[in-house]
């Protein structure tokens, strides 16, 4: 199998009106002429080279503290396992794997997984992102351009277009596509005959995704939160990455507040180092973390600035609820989608907000975090998980 090259640029059937153009995508792919092993072989995730944008320092650090191998990766214990096993059966029976499905929420590990696969597999990866496939034709150009045995990685892939879909069934069933050349009577298909690849999914709403694409995955793992201990030896890891002097409370105390994210710990691990060597000692300790998460409006239990205002909002303004959505987003001068997605997933998780018939409605540890006493009324909320109704104050 002959290796992909670092960069490409694939020509691609216009699906409107079937002219060719040059397509250079936000594909990322991984730069492997210098990283070749003794035999060979290439290291898919040596290095990750963004095409369509500069990268920050921030997105560099967090490149370099993901893992590179499943023995590497901490948590997940279950889907690790599974997939270490459908990994290993692929490269004895010398075959690609099957397709890959992760879902889960935001910062979790799904992009560093499907980086991971390509590494065991000692393949190319290819990386894109539902959005950025709006036409069938765009998907035609990454498609046709693969290797045999290459990793596609179509991140938050509930997103793609429906065109685009069809053509991804039959690509991942048969690894053939029909491209479609001009409109009308005097359109013609194309077929093109795919090399075997994998394609590794990963999506925050599984229930989007249409069946019929669903079923095509082999293997669909689904990512939980962190805990705690998780975390310590997420941060631990990150801490020596990054050269930085921290002790087990403050590790700890980063842990607990980490809302059960690596992404959210690798991140406020960063800024209690900042902290402390700008206004302490340099070492990451019980202090420093206290003084560093206090500035950057991280409490005891996790919730930021906008957690806060949504159930400041809640008790102090509309007596615990229940209270519509997009009533509860204007009092905290945000988006109804912010507060739907950002904070509100979180707050029930840990029990401070219910989704009641008629509305949100907070919880008793809501009131307590704040220090509030509740109305003498409020336990008898209804208290229903259903998000139907406009509530007391209207949707």
């Amino acid at each position: 199998m002959s290796p992909s090259p670092a960069k490409r640029t694939a020509t691609s059937v216009d699906d409107a009106g079937g002219s060719t153009r040059g397509f250079r995508s936000d594909i990322v792919e991984a730069e492997l002429g210098e990283d070749r092993g003794p035999d060979g072989s290439l290291d898919a995730t040596a290095r990750i080279v963004d095409a369509g944008a500069d990268s920050d320092d921030e997105r560099v650090v967090e490149a370099a503290l993901r893992p590179k191998r499943l023995a590497e990766f901490p948590g997940q214990t279950r889907v690790r396992d599974q997939l270490s096993l459908v990994l290993e059966a692929a490269r004895r029976r010398g075959s690609v794997p099957d397709h890959i499905l992760l879902s889960g929420p935001p910062g979790l590990g799904k992009t560093t997984l499907a980086l991971i696969v390509a590494a065991e597999l000692e393949r190319p990866i290819r990386i894109t992102s539902g959005p950025a496939i709006q036409h069938a034709g765009d998907l035609a150009a990454v498609l046709s351009s693969l290797d045999e045995g290459e990793v596609l990685f179509l991140d938050e892939i509930h997103r793609m277009s429906r065109s685009a879909e069809e053509m991804l069934y039959l690509a991942m069933e048969d690894f053939r596509v029909d491209v479609i050349v001009g409109k009308g009577p005097g359109a013609t298909a194309i077929p093109l005959e795919l090399p075997p690849f994998t394609v590794v999914g990963a999506t925050t709403r599984s229930g989007l995704l249409p069946a019929p694409l669903r079923d095509r995955f082999g293997f669909t793992g689904h990512l939980d939160y962190y805990d705690a201990s998780d975390l310590t030896t997420i941060l631990h890891r990150s801490s020596g990455l990054l050269d930085v002097d921290a002790d087990e409370a403050g590790i700890a105390e980063i842990a607990g507040r980490s809302r059960g994210t690596p992404r959210i710990a690798n991140r406020l691990l960063r800024r209690v180092r900042d902290w402390a060597q700008v206004h302490g000692t340099g070492r990451v300790d019980l202090e420093a973390a206290h003084e560093a998460l206090s500035l950057f409006d991280v409490d005891d239990a996790g919730l930021d600035r906008l957690d806060r205002a949504v159930l400041d909002a809640l008790c102090k303004r509309f007596g615990g609820g229940p209270v519509g959505l997009s009533t509860l987003a204007i009092a905290v001068g945000e988006e109804s989608d912010t507060v739907e997605t950002v904070a509100e997933p979180y707050l029930v998780r840990e029990g401070f907000m219910v989704r009641t018939p008629r509305g949100r409605a907070a919880s008793p540890r809501a009131w307590s975090h704040l220090g509030l006493t509740p109305p003498r009324d409020a336990m008898a909320q209804d208290v229903l998980p259903l998000d139907e109704g406009g509530g007391r104050f209207g949707r």
